[in-house]
């Protein structure tokens, strides 16, 4: 197990357990994964919070000049804190931590939809809710399109993948047919 795993796996834990507390758990979720996407976005933020030249000061407060009022304390004190301790590169990572440590609490869990078109959302509702029958847990839908699917859709949650996508069954019956020397 790396380093920066178990690092940023304390860092999400400590934070999930300030805004359980706090009663903000979804909010700084949703301001974590901002924060992480602004800076990823922007290189040259990027690259001035990973130099290693920079003092943490200089650093600390361009963040707080950011982000101070935009997202919750608890995930700018958190922030703050990861430079300050030259550990600025788990970040990512804090995020991943950080939505694992709340799903489990929560009992909800991901679910990655993949299709060739854009799902409506009545038709994230109908996954939510069968998957969530399945699972027994809330479930939370995230799509993604692929035109090379034709039809139908693939969903994973955690490291299960439903395939129920026309190219999937396409080449079942493919390899079925192989296997009986059908072809």
């Amino acid at each position: 197990m790396s380093s920066e795993y178990t690092v940023a796996k304390r860092y999400a834990k400590a934070l999930f357990d300030l805004a359980q507390e706090q009663g903000i758990v979804s909010q700084v979720e949703e301001d974590l994964s901002a924060v992480i996407t602004i800076i990823k976005e922007n290189v040259e933020l990027n690259q001035l919070l990973l130099h290693p030249n920079i003092e943490s000061s200089a650093k600390t407060n361009m963040l707080k000049q950011l982000f101070e009022g935009r997202v919750s304390e608890a995930v700018l004190g958190t922030i703050i804190l990861l430079v300050t301790r030259g550990r600025e590169e788990v970040l990512p990572y804090v995020l991943a931590d950080y939505v694992q440590i709340a799903s489990e609490a929560l009992n909800q869990a991901t679910a990655y939809v993949t299709a060739p078109y854009e799902l409506s959302d009545a038709d994230k509702a109908s996954v939510a809710e069968h998957f969530g029958k399945l699972s027994g847990k809330t479930i939370r839908v995230h799509t993604t399109i692929d035109k090379s699917l034709l039809g139908g859709i693939k969903v994973r949650i955690g490291d299960r993948l439903y395939d129920g996508s026309l190219s999937g069954k396409l080449n079942r019956l493919e390899k079925k047919l192989t296997e009986t020397q059908a072809l």
